[in-house]
């Protein structure tokens, strides 16, 4: 599965009541398409998949695959309770996605054979391809990578845990399988503050979530990235993604809080987080406003 571009992880819109905003949704991912994206990647972890009923998922797939019109990948999110990420795979399969990403299982951890098992389960619940997402309670080793490879319907890997050295040596055991289709990206938070060192080891990729709420910064960035202007790529490194870190650490969920409250201030009424992620204070939401002002201030 090939991707040009930012990949895109959408937020889902809640209204007044807490339901699902699909017209909002359905804006939101047609303007991440039209600035640029690579893929769009509904229902995952910066779209709340941990608080989305199966129902609800599937209903923002199929709202994102018809904004999306076949411009780029959609991957959808899927994961936790095994029964629950069958039938999420399945729903995104029948919504039209085009892959799926296999968030680790709920709460329990397992050994490697177990993690293996996991994910073979979610790519023989539908025919959508999977690329598997390496972090929390479902970090695999390289061997364990090399046998999901042998499976052509595994075409990706995520990491989240920023352990470079593992990373490496997954992306050197997947080639030592022959593959060379393998899409390999950087899924940490703000994947921005690490992306340069991924690079340098074979992961050219990474989701933004900074795009959802400031394409036009994340495009700067992204522009910078690709064509080794480090000069411009450290300013905009310096002026927003360090600040926008340090305001982030302060809560643990700010990851996907930040991007929702970036959203609202600029006049697109998101609503806020389900629990157990909170919303930022007035305080946090005025830091964030500037944190903003200072990005687009380079533009």
């Amino acid at each position: 599965m090939n991707f040009d571009g930012i990949l895109f992880f959408p937020v889902t819109p809640f209204d007044a009541s807490g339901a699902v905003d699909h017209e909002l949704l359905a804006s939101h991912v047609s303007r991440g398409v039209e600035e640029g994206a690579g893929g769009v990647f509904p229902a995952c972890g910066t779209g709340e998949f941990h608080a989305l009923s199966t129902a609800e998922a599937a209903a923002v797939v199929r709202t994102a695959v018809s904004s999306v019109a076949g411009a780029v990948p959609v991957v959808a999110g899927t994961g936790g309770p095994l029964g629950h990420a069958l039938e999420t795979a399945r729903a995104a399969a029948d919504a039209g996605a085009d892959a799926l990403l296999a968030l680790p299982p709920y709460l329990v951890g397992g050994p490697q054979e177990g993690l293996v098992a996991y994910v073979e389960a979610i790519a023989a619940a539908s025919d959508l391809p999977v690329i598997v997402y390496h972090r929390a309670n479902a970090q695999f080793t390289p061997e364990s990578m090399r046998r999901l490879a042998e499976n052509p319907r595994i075409v990706g890997f995520k990491d989240g845990t920023g352990d470079i050295g593992t990373t490496q040596l997954i992306v050197r055991a997947i080639a030592d399988a022959g593959r060379d289709d393998f899409a390999f990206f950087n899924g940490l938070l703000t994947a921005e503050l690490t992306q340069a060192a991924y690079r340098g080891i074979g992961v050219p990729l990474y989701s933004s979530a900074a795009f959802a709420m400031a394409p036009e910064v994340a495009n700067a960035y992204y522009r910078a990235y690709v064509e080794h202007d480090e000069e411009r790529r450290l300013a905009l490194l310096d002026a927003f993604y360090t600040p926008l870190v340090a305001l982030r650490d302060e809560t643990p969920g700010f990851g996907v809080s930040l991007i929702k409250a970036g959203l609202r201030l600029s006049g697109q009424a998101v609503g806020g987080v389900r629990a157990p992620l909170v919303d930022p204070t007035a305080d946090q939401e005025r830091r964030l406003a500037a944190i903003l002002d200072a990005g687009r201030a380079l533009l």
